[in-house]
């Protein structure tokens, strides 16, 4: 298995992590797909989704597999007027990855990066290692060593009834 620049990143920071497989269907690249092929709870896999402020300056969003970002929360905690969705042509020219492949980690140029709050409920996350077919799995905290983080609330609310 050759190792993705989101893993050589991990390593030059000293940061211990683990190196999953999953089938690529390219028809669907979602999280759910990833949890249902490693046999692994959505809330632990974490996509990452990049968005854009009102200059056109690009934010990274880390959220649970089966959560929505709430681009107005992210606006706020990221001190910004609004934020909307990177457009998927610009995603790989932007992060140097794919869509389906994107990983926080080794994108060509560091951008603020956010990871909801609840990632710290877990022991481990996994986030992609920049490929399609292969996530990290690592320690929340950790992404702190290797990135500008901050974990904060980021997603749609959801409703109890």
């Amino acid at each position: 298995m050759k190792k993705t620049n989101a893993a050589r990143i991990l390593d030059k920071h000293k940061i211990d992590y683990e190196i999953l497989e999953y089938r690529v269907d390219e028809n669907d690249l979602s999280a759910l797909h990833v949890s249902l092929d490693t046999n692994t709870d959505i809330k632990t896999i974490f996509k990452t989704l990049v968005t854009v402020d009102e200059k056109n300056q690009p934010i990274v969003a880390c959220i649970a597999g089966d959560e929505e970002l709430d681009l107005k929360a992210l606006a706020k905690v990221a001190e910004v007027k609004k934020c909307s969705m990177l457009p998927l042509k610009d995603v790989l020219k932007i992060t140097g990855y794919m869509r389906g492949g994107c990983s926080p980690f080794g994108m060509k140029k560091q951008y603020r990066t956010f990871i909801d709050v609840d990632a710290l409920l877990h022991v481990k996350i996994q986030v992609s290692a920049g490929v399609r077919g292969q996530q990290l799995l690592l320690i929340p905290k950790e992404f702190e060593k290797a990135l500008h983080v901050e974990f904060k609330r980021i997603i749609h609310a959801t409703h109890i009834s």
